[in-house]
């Protein structure tokens, strides 16, 4: 059971992760999901993984350009690198990727149903009609170069796949969860959303089913009947070619090219769209959640994280990216309407909003380890302090007060040198 359950519309970047930031993303996105696994269970982490708005708030706290198109490769190449030495673990499994990755896909499923007994075949199949929908049965303009195929050991999976329009500047990510699917070419997309960039082709609707019994018909009989328009069609005349005009007619008079942004979007669709320009401005997020995580971090650091305080090099600053940490471990799906936020935790390899701090970061992933290593020893203290830091964000959010945006940034900056600040 599936369904498209949102998207993502991004300025189109070139370039590389760097291997200094490519080992840490690997490193805190493998903790930061088996903190999820092990709180809430492998269906959440697809079910985040699916949310478009979370997976870009996931991709910003791991130090990635905060709205660029590069988030979606190196967060799916991250969570294949760190998560591949404990899939079996986990229970957890990444496949696929960008270009040639993304064709290894169906061996890399089939490995792992020899591994775990899943039924590989089902999963390799959906993963080629998925990427068949929103390549050739959903014409959009945007040409896909990435799939990446999330699945467990309970047969349940999420694709995250992205197209681009080189001649908007643009990519646009999909999100597929498998629940609540009403069949492949029932209408599976909760919303198409972006600028228009004219007519679309969207033969995976409902009504578009007379369309596709007249297509299939038309293969049946063979190439002649089609060869026959072509030869009579005038030199000069429509564009267009009817070639179904020999088939019965639709029941319902459907127009099967609709514009992007005439589909009607459901109330529970989830559709993000971030800005062309490069930097981070403050109308980019929402200053009262800013205000309450870093006053959380304030607060209650000192008092949760006694132990944790004692250990050299780990001061404010590393507690406060902990902060925007449990959130994205623990945070409801309304807490991600600005993903941008969780770029102040660990900064953007582009030096927006300022450049990584790698000492914060590494001590943000040993802690994290710790926790989690400890937890499963069943010493859970040091995991609930970090839950305790986001819980405390939504206690004080409507009355936490703190330094403007330019001013925090400011101050990052200044001490960027002292936290190791690097760029690409």
């Amino acid at each position: 059971m599936m369904q498209r359950t949102g998207g993502a519309n991004l300025p189109l970047h070139g370039g590389r992760v760097p291997a200094w930031l490519a080992t840490r993303m690997a490193a805190l996105g493998r903790v930061i999901a088996e903190a999820i696994v092990q709180q809430y269970g492998r269906q959440d982490l697809l079910r985040r993984l699916a949310n478009p708005f979370w997976f870009q708030s996931f991709g910003a706290v791991m130090g990635m350009d905060w709205h660029s198109s590069g988030i979606t490769t190196s967060v799916i190449g991250a969570l294949k690198r760190g998560l591949r030495p404990m899939e079996g673990e986990l229970g957890v499994f990444v496949c696929g990727g960008r270009g040639a990755h993304s064709r290894r896909t169906p061996a890399e499923l089939s490995s792992m149903g020899e591994r775990t007994g899943v039924d590989a075949a089902s999963l390799i199949r959906t993963s080629r009609l998925v990427a068949k929908i929103d390549s050739a049965v959903v014409q959009d303009g945007y040409d896909l170069y990435l799939h990446g195929f999330f699945a467990t050991v309970d047969a349940d999976w999420c694709v995250i796949q992205q197209g681009m329009n080189p001649g908007q500047r643009e990519a646009r990510r999909y999100h597929w969860q498998s629940e609540n699917f009403p069949g492949f070419f029932d209408s599976p997309h909760s919303a198409i959303e972006g600028l228009n960039a004219g007519s679309i082709l969207n033969l995976s609707d409902r009504r578009a089913d007379a369309n596709r019994v007249a297509g299939l018909d038309l293969v049946r009989a063979g190439p002649e009947p089609t060869m026959a328009i072509l030869r009579d069609r005038p030199r000069r005349g429509p564009r267009n070619l009817d070639l179904f005009s020999g088939c019965a007619p639709p029941e319902v008079d459907v127009d099967l090219r609709i514009g992007i942004q005439n589909l009607v979007q459901p109330a529970d669709a989830l559709t993000l769209r971030l800005p062309a320009h490069h930097e981070l401005r403050d109308t980019d997020i929402n200053l009262k959640r800013l205000h309450a995580t870093l006053a959380a971090a304030a607060n209650r650091g000192p008092k949760d994280f006694a132990d944790l305080l004692l250990m050299p090099g780990v001061g404010a600053r590393t507690i406060a990216s902990l902060a925007f940490v449990a959130e994205v471990i623990h945070g409801a799906p309304c807490r991600f309407s600005d993903p941008a936020r969780f770029a102040l935790a660990h900064g953007g390899k582009d030096g927006h909003p300022f450049p990584v701090p790698l000492k914060v970061y590494d001590e943000t992933i040993s802690v994290l380890k710790r926790a989690i290593g400890n937890a499963k020893l069943e010493r859970r203290a040091e995991l609930d302090a970090i839950k305790r830091l986001d819980d405390q964000a939504r206690l004080i959010e409507n009355m936490a007060k703190g330094p403007s945006f330019a001013a925090y940034v400011a101050s990052e900056r200044r001490c960027a040198p002292n936290y190791g600040g690097r760029t690409a």
